[in-house]
């Protein structure tokens, strides 16, 4: 097998993108597996494989992956609305209202707020 190249690696990360818009996010992670051992600073790469193990269904690796992204981007609105996803699916949902919030206050997209659904604490912060 060849040795792999930074072009191998963006050609991974693409078709890893289209794995996991095709609903294979197992075959994702595994392309992605690859770029992230020769990149690990590669943020894109770390979101992409995070929302790949949530579509997996591996809740514990998205939650670590998504966490990692936001130690080094903590104004990544979408890290934390995927990440408060995250916190919800597995039954954690103070912590999730949290990560929405910090979403919806990052990126008030229609999305995000109704996410964090401000008004079911009567104005208070939680």
């Amino acid at each position: 097998m060849p040795e792999p190249t930074p072009e191998t690696h963006v050609i991974d990360f693409r078709a890893a993108e289209q794995l996991l818009a095709a609903r294979d996010p197992r075959g994702a992670v595994k392309l992605l597996d690859s770029v992230i051992s020769a990149h690990p600073e590669n943020t894109a790469a770390r979101l992409l494989r995070a929302r790949a193990f949530f579509g997996a269904a591996q809740l514990r690796s998205a939650e670590l992956e998504f966490q990692l992204v936001l130690e080094r981007e903590p104004d990544n609105a979408f890290a934390h609305f995927a990440l408060a996803r995250t916190l919800e699916r597995a039954n954690r949902p103070s912590e999730a209202t949290r990560h929405f919030r910090l979403a919806a206050a990052l990126d008030p997209r229609p999305d995000f707020v109704e996410a964090a659904r401000f008004e079911e604490k009567g104005g208070r912060s939680g």
